[in-house]
């Protein structure tokens, strides 16, 4: 159901929006923690390498369509907030015909190149066969991953960000049970991960469709609607590609930490996935947070009213940031248990505890800039988003992580460390580029008043 974001209590409705965001994250990041704890409890560090090499290559072509998807949670917020129905129709129309062409040409290609991807990945020679297989089952079910999360940019752009939590409970459950039957009782190791998390997201499908088909949704569309709008497209394209791209360095920026840890040994490689599944779970509340200032961004501003988009922005960095100071204080006493949850190997688990006990500080930085990329993405300047990863990536992530890995070979908190060091560019280019915006007089990064419309 359409919810209108532009009135009554800003903090209010950051809190209400962001929680379901936040537990359908959770729930879609139990997917990838459930198939790692799972496997660890049945197979060795062959599997669990294999898993976690697979479950990185998918996560960053999720994260690269629901980036692309923003373009479309930002254009159909914007026209909620203006009151704009046929624009509303227009954009979920062309957004199903646009991601429709893009999985099945992404499926077909992937399908391909597993190969090639595990051994750019540098796959440790155990864990290749059950890495290919983890890849080929996923990249088969990528239609149905497209799917999922397109319908749920939809929903949050409408408003509603609950109904997607819903879904993706019901399939985080159906996940866990064919975990457990697929890698327990049938001792599948990889390729079970992998159909377990593949029938889970054909769920969250049905479910949707199901719910949309009720009309319970408030999705209407004629069969005009479902036609390639060109100016729609190029709008989505606009804002999602950049965002999409920006996405898509992280991740590679991730896998190419992993290539690295691969090249230390099976033990490296395996304390680097586990605490990258952690990190991923831990970092739900800024990523939640980055997609709640776009979406209530969005639909504040197409209602003109700035100064309420850009208290939302402040909430959420207040938010974020002090959740972040919080996490990175406990994490420095509770790293050696948290990473021994995932597997009962001492030597992997030392080394994931030094590697989590670094990371953890790109927490309060990556809040920052999340909060920051949301509200540019609200405002259609996406390109910002992109242009300060792509440079902190480049000019600090990689280029330290990897300089640590050779002056540091005994242990891995210093590579942690230099994660951090990449948000922390990222975080300070952000600042930069509003304080530059305002300057310039653009009217979404002027000075606003609290009050008034600010609401």
């Amino acid at each position: 159901m359409t919810k209108n974001l532009t009135t009554g209590s800003v903090f209010r409705n950051i809190f209400f929006f962001s929680l379901p965001y936040f537990l359908s994250y959770f729930l879609q990041t139990l997917y990838g923690m459930a198939d790692l704890f799972i496997i660890g409890q049945f197979e060795g560090a062959t599997s669990i390498t294999a898993v976690s090499i697979g479950s990185q290559v998918m996560h960053m072509l999720t994260v690269m369509i629901v980036g692309l998807a923003m373009g479309t949670t930002v254009t159909i917020a914007q026209a909620v907030g203006a009151e704009d129905k046929l624009r509303v129709r227009h954009a979920v129309g062309t957004t199903a015909v646009l991601f429709f062409g893009v999985s099945l040409v992404l499926a077909f290609v992937l399908i391909f190149a597993r190969g090639w991807i595990a051994a750019v990945m540098e796959t440790p020679t155990e864990a290749v066969a059950g890495t290919e297989a983890y890849l080929l089952i996923c990249f088969l079910g990528i239609p149905l991953i497209t799917a999922y999360n397109i319908i749920a940019s939809i929903f949050r752009g409408l408003g509603d960000a609950k109904s997607p939590m819903y879904f993706v409970a019901v399939a985080c459950v159906f996940n866990i049970v064919l975990d457990c039957i697929f890698m327990g009782a049938l001792a599948m190791g990889p390729a079970g991960a992998a159909w377990g998390t593949v029938i889970s997201q054909a769920v969250s499908v049905v479910l949707a469709l199901v719910f949309i088909k009720s009309g319970r949704a408030g999705i209407a569309l004629s069969r005009a609607d479902v036609q390639p709008d060109f100016a729609v497209l190029r709008r989505i394209l606009r804002i999602g590609i950049p965002v999409s791209l920006q996405d898509g360095f992280i991740q590679i920026a991730f896998l190419v930490i992993t290539v690295i840890a691969n090249m230390r040994g099976l033990t490296d490689a395996a304390a680097v996935g586990i605490v990258e599944k952690v990190i991923s779970f831990i970092f739900l509340v800024p990523s939640s947070m980055l997609s709640t200032v776009s979406a209530l961004g969005a639909q504040n501003i197409g209602a003109g009213k700035v100064g309420r988009a850009q208290q939302t922005l402040w909430y959420a960095l207040g938010m974020t940031v002090s959740f972040g100071i919080v996490v990175v204080c406990i994490t420095q006493y509770t790293a050696y248990d948290i990473v021994a949850l995932f597997t009962y190997d001492t030597a992997v688990i030392v080394a994931g505890e030094g590697y989590l006990q670094g990371y953890i500080f790109d927490c309060i930085f990556a809040g920052v800039h999340f909060c920051f990329s949301g509200y540019f993405c609200a405002c259609g300047r996406s390109e910002i988003s992109f242009l300060h990863n792509v440079v902190s990536i480049v000019t600090a992530r990689i280029p330290l992580v990897y300089l640590a890995s050779l002056w540091y070979p005994l242990t891995l908190f210093p590579m942690g460390l230099a994660t951090a060091t990449g948000s922390l560019v990222s975080m300070l280019i952000c600042i930069s580029a509003f304080l530059i915006l305002r300057y310039r007089g653009n009217p979404a990064f002027a000075c606003a008043r609290s009050g008034g419309d600010a609401g």
